[in-house]
């Protein structure tokens, strides 16, 4: 857990740069393909993420290190080449765990949030899944657990295998040459986030294509079909922890109102989509039928409310910096405490970012737990040790923020737009 911190209090501040100088070269070449609210939701559902995973909130049904104990019948020594069938055995995982979340009800829940984005960019890569919390990864790792792969070689190579995967999330790459043939570009990822139907359900891959070329899900990117991004179902919100359980939601909603039994069960199960035919009749969904012409989701946010937005941003990045600093100083119940504090700050600012007339009350709740915080605990975790003065700091930050979330949940859209 405190390593983990560690290591993303490095990748945060670096991803946070990376992103913000694609934004910047996109406006250069006059073509910004990183809107703020798109940007902003990306990377507080990337918090959220992370948060998740720190404080440990997962269930791994089979853990890698008991199947290397039940099947590591070869013992490999710790050389360049155990790293080297390290990384092909993750990325062989990877893609069938990606291709199951694509093409089963149940599992697509884990990943609708990456896909969730209308836009295709490198803070997108960062809109990873809170809800995956039973995790089944680690049975695709049999032939790295029979090869002999030590578990430790498994827990370096993993965040390097999956930090890896953020660099083709853009639109200003064009195609690579002979690379295309070998590893996961721009041009193959931009057709696994397009919803045209010649791109559906293609290039699972992670690091390495050749997996998608050996099983049959490859296709090349098409000059005469433009990508569209999204999902066919749109999210319709900023909201990322909303975003993360909607398909859930969706499936509990349709096995309650199916008529047949079999159908209540069979559509966890049924391909990505399916739906019990009376369920679809009575109850339907928006689904975007011609992906040229639909409307992408844009509420009307002012300029100054983009600005807030932004600051708000960085204040968060703030707070968890120091959450990951000082995972060991703030120990047990502590970290999840805080942890709960992340959640109802994103929570409250994308609701705010979404128009949402009830933002305030999130904002609200956010800002009693803050403050029950800072009381109950003589300060903020601590930090008064660094930084003398700072819970009068926060006092007025949370004041602020609450007053400027009233203001502006009580406005209509249009009367912001008017005031700027």
């Amino acid at each position: 857990m405190q390593t983990y911190g560690e290591i993303l209090l490095i990748a945060m501040p670096a991803f946070f740069v990376l992103v913000m100088f694609e934004k910047l070269w996109g406006i250069w070449k006059n073509n910004d393909t990183v809107p703020m609210p798109d940007m902003i939701s990306s990377l507080t559902s990337g918090m959220t993420n992370v948060t998740k995973d720190v404080l440990g909130l997962s269930l791994v049904v089979i853990s890698y290190e008991w199947l290397y104990g039940q099947l590591g019948f070869f013992e490999i020594k710790a050389t360049w080449l155990v790293y080297l069938i390290a990384f092909l055995a993750l990325d062989f995982a990877g893609y069938w765990t990606h291709r199951i979340a694509h093409e089963y009800n149940i599992f697509w829940n884990n990943h609708i949030i990456h896909h969730s984005s209308e836009e295709f960019n490198l803070a997108c890569a960062l809109r990873q899944s809170i809800s995956g919390i039973v995790k089944i990864f680690a049975v695709f790792l049999i032939p790295a657990a029979i090869l002999g792969v030590p578990p430790e070689v498994i827990i370096v190579v993993a965040p390097l295998h999956l930090f890896a995967q953020f660099w083709y999330h853009t639109r200003h790459i064009n195609k690579m040459g002979f690379l295309e043939k070998i590893i996961v570009t721009p041009s193959h990822h931009r057709v696994h986030h397009a919803i045209n139907p010649e791109y559906l359900d293609k290039n699972y891959g992670q690091i390495f294509i050749f997996w998608d070329r050996w099983f049959g899900t490859y296709q090349e990117e098409r000059a005469d079909i433009p990508a569209v991004y999204g999902v066919t179902r749109p999210v319709e919100t900023w909201n990322p922890i909303k975003i993360n359980f909607m398909h859930l939601w969706l499936l509990i909603q349709d096995a309650w109102r199916a008529k047949s039994w079999s159908d209540k069960l069979k559509i966890w199960f049924m391909p990505l989509g399916w739906r019990p035919e009376d369920v679809a009749e009575n109850y339907p969904v928006k689904k975007i039928q011609d992906v040229y012409h639909f409307q992408k989701y844009n509420p009307n946010l002012s300029k100054a409310l983009m600005i807030w937005s932004f600051v708000q941003l960085l204040v968060l990045l703030l707070f968890l910096s120091y959450l990951f600093g000082n995972l060991a100083d703030i120990g047990i119940p502590g970290i999840f405490l805080y942890g709960g504090f992340i959640f109802l700050s994103v929570y409250a600012l994308t609701e705010l970012m979404d128009r949402n007339p009830n933002a305030w009350a999130w904002e609200l709740l956010k800002t009693t737990f803050g403050v029950y915080l800072i009381v109950t605990q003589g300060g903020w975790f601590g930090l008064e040790v660094h930084i003398s003065g700072v819970s009068a700091v926060l006092f007025g930050y949370f004041g602020l923020s609450l007053l400027i979330s009233i203001w502006y949940s009580f406005k209509r859209p249009d009367e912001v737009s008017q005031l700027g």
